[in-house]
């Protein structure tokens, strides 16, 4: 029984010995410190805004009449956004991640252009391409519609900042994702488009949904490019961003109770974008 059984014991301890190397999560310990600085730099901020609200009077403060008008507003365009992002988004992700073309790079720069540029020079950028006197905005207008400081200003003033966000996301999925299931659908007979709609969205599906959450969150604070291209008129352009802006200088204890309003909406919606990270085959194996 000796000899059958100490082979056991060795292999036991060699799963053993894998199972903590395929789990190894070592962390030097100045990297928590380093972490904690960190976490404190956003924390104590938040803190500090929590402890500067005029408890007694934020409900008040945060049903007034213009405060609902705001959010109210915020969160139809941003929703409207999210919609145009997912659109538009979609497409440019998978050009980016699937197809290969001259300039290719040079258009992922581009896309991705309004994740460093400031968003009051995104504003700029469409005033002078869909407001009055702009490259589009003359055609537009003779056609009877006017887009500058109009609420479809602002739903174009988030997606220009936002998109960035979700192409990001997706593109990130499909490179993941790899392309093995579309080709076996392919070679199966199934059109591009069919490839598309019954192989490749379900596949990313998590990242894509992952990706408009965030571009929801990112439209939801958007105040340079809306400020900018569609103004601050009361109902019409004045997201939350702004109001609370404006009420800094009127309303200090107004403007700081809708900030804490927006940091814990923002704070929800980011929490529905994380996903946890699959677990290897050789992690599940061994779980």
């Amino acid at each position: 029984m000796t000899p059958v059984s100490a082979p056991r014991s060795k292999a036991r301890t060699g799963s053993r010995t894998n199972r903590r190397d395929t789990r190894y999560t070592g962390v030097p310990p100045w990297v928590f410190a380093l972490a904690a600085a960190g976490a404190l730099f956003v924390l104590l901020p938040l803190a500090a805004m929590v402890v500067r609200v005029n408890w007694g009077e934020f409900i008040p403060l945060i049903t007034s009449e213009s405060s609902l008008t705001a959010l109210g507003l915020s969160l139809r365009t941003s929703a409207a956004s999210t919609v145009l992002c997912i659109v538009l988004g979609v497409p440019l992700a998978l050009v980016l991640a699937r197809a290969s073309f001259p300039g290719q790079r040079l258009l992922r720069a581009f896309v991705l252009l309004p994740l460093v540029l400031p968003p009051v020079v995104g504003g700029i950028a469409l005033l002078y391409t869909f407001g009055r006197q702009g490259l589009l905005g003359r055609s537009i207008e003779l056609a009877g519609i006017q887009i500058a400081f109009s609420t479809s200003a602002v739903v174009l003033a988030q997606t220009f900042v936002a998109l960035p966000f979700l192409v990001v996301s997706l593109e990130g999925a499909l490179r993941t994702a790899g392309t093995k299931y579309e080709a076996v659908a392919a070679t199966l007979g199934a059109r591009p488009t069919t490839v598309l709609r019954r192989v490749s969205i379900p596949l990313v599906l998590p990242g894509l949904a992952s990706g408009a959450v965030l571009s929801f969150a990112r439209c939801l604070g958007e105040f340079g490019a809306t400020l900018t291209f569609a103004g601050s008129l009361q109902g019409v352009t004045r997201t939350l961003p702004l109001e609370i802006y404006l009420q800094r200088e009127t309303d200090a204890d107004a403007a700081v109770a809708l900030s804490l309003v927006l940091v814990a909406v923002a704070v929800a919606v980011v929490g529905l974008s994380y996903r946890r990270p699959r677990a290897l085959p050789s992690q599940a194996g061994t779980e």
